[in-house]
């Protein structure tokens, strides 16, 4: 067990050493082969004053490939911030995939053109007035009769392109402005919570996979995060070709997290142990599953699994609260403007909080199931219970 700990942040250290030169808080999996278009699709009604856009993009999960999220509608952490999307950018033979945030301004998010304001360059699907936020309905979907604060200005020189990453072989081609590169250093924060549970509701979602949808997504966007029936959207079409991953291009996958923070692992396929999985944050951790007990005894199963459930909460908790540690470090770094080093040394004691919090969960995990066992294999009457010790 010490030498797995030890592989993976040995690991963990020599990926965050290897793209020290990518924005601090960007880096956040790393791929060998470029994701799909955007799929051409409308944007849902804004469900309320106050809530914002966010773009709908290609993710990535080892066991998933890629896999759409769906755009949806976010209420901002703060009054005055704005969403910068997370992108793609090809460096070498890789896909990179730098993580967005929320801040006071729209940082590079790659020149990619995700529609509905995020046309490449800053956003223009609203802005901040006084305190409230106002809508551009030229490119915004909003019920005027209900939202009265909004505007309407005609957005020019947008591009019809689909692509969706930057850089490389039929990548867009942009770089940052030094401005574009000073938002990345102001203030920000990572996605909210809402966020996040969105993401991992579409990684649990087969449909959502590339490999499915061929790059049409069935659920396009959504009204509110996490909600993917009430109003969904499905694809009008796919943004472009679909082109399956070379065979054995999983091979080359490089990622110190999933897909949430700074998020990526290097892991050969079809061997789970050569290289493990690595969180390196514990936004990146999953929620742990438990199998529904089915051992016949109908009180002992419903006791297993209130068990399991009280297990999952605080589990969750645990997580919530690591979680928000790092993120205030994160933060911190940023105000600080930490150095490389600084922020390597943050990255790596990140990776180790998370792991060990991950190590201690599993072994709470065995040991209920362990505890579980006798239940499932003890001897059942004809009844179903469990039969009873001759005399």
């Amino acid at each position: 067990m010490r030498n797995a700990v030890a592989l993976r942040l040995l690991l963990f250290s020599f990926i965050l050493l290897a793209f020290s030169h990518v924005s601090f808080g960007q880096i956040a999996i790393s791929v060998s082969f470029g994701p799909p278009a955007i799929p051409v699709y409308e944007q849902p009604i804004c469900p309320a004053d106050g809530y914002l856009w966010i773009p709908g993009y290609w993710a990535y999960d080892y066991d998933a490939g890629y896999y759409w999220v769906p755009g949806t509608w976010i209420e901002p952490p703060e009054v005055s911030f704005l969403w910068t999307p997370g992108y793609w950018g090809s460096s070498g033979n890789a896909f990179i995939f730098h993580k967005g945030y929320w801040g006071p301004q729209v940082g590079f998010y790659g020149g990619i053109n995700y529609g509905f304001g995020y046309d490449g360059v800053g956003y223009q699907g609203g802005r901040w007035e006084g305190g409230r936020f106002t809508y551009n309905t030229y490119v915004t979907h909003v019920n005027t009769t209900i939202i009265h604060n909004t505007y309407n200005t005609r957005v020019t020189n947008v591009s019809e392109s689909h692509v969706s990453y930057n850089g490389g072989n039929g990548g867009v081609e942009v770089r940052p402005t030094p401005q574009q590169e000073s938002y990345a250093n102001e203030r920000h924060v990572g996605p909210v919570a809402a966020q996040t549970q969105h993401l991992q509701q579409a990684r649990s979602n087969p449909e959502l996979r590339a490999s499915a949808n061929e790059g049409k997504p069935p659920i396009a966007a959504t009204v509110k995060p996490t909600d993917f029936k009430t109003g969904a959207v499905a694809s009008k079409q796919a943004g472009g070709a679909y082109k399956a991953p070379p065979p054995g291009a999983a091979r080359n996958e490089t990622r110190p997290a999933n897909e949430a923070r700074p998020n990526t692992g290097n892991r050969p396929a079809n061997n789970t142990e050569a290289t493990p999985k690595t969180n390196g944050h514990a936004s990146d951790l999953q929620p742990h599953k438990s199998t529904p007990p089915n051992t016949g005894n109908t009180a002992a199963d419903k006791k297993y699994q209130q068990q399991q459930d009280k297990l999952a909460a605080k589990q969750a908790q645990e997580h919530q609260k690591l979680q928000q540690q790092q993120e205030k470090e994160h933060q911190q770094a940023t105000k600080q403007n930490y150095n490389d080093a600084q922020k390597q040394q943050m990255e790596q004691r990140h990776a180790q909080q998370t792991q060990q919090l991950e190590q201690k969960h599993e072994t709470q995990q065995r040991q209920a199931e362990q505890h579980q066992e006798p239940h499932r294999s003890a001897p059942k009457s004809e009844s179903g219970a469990p039969a009873k010790k001759p005399d």
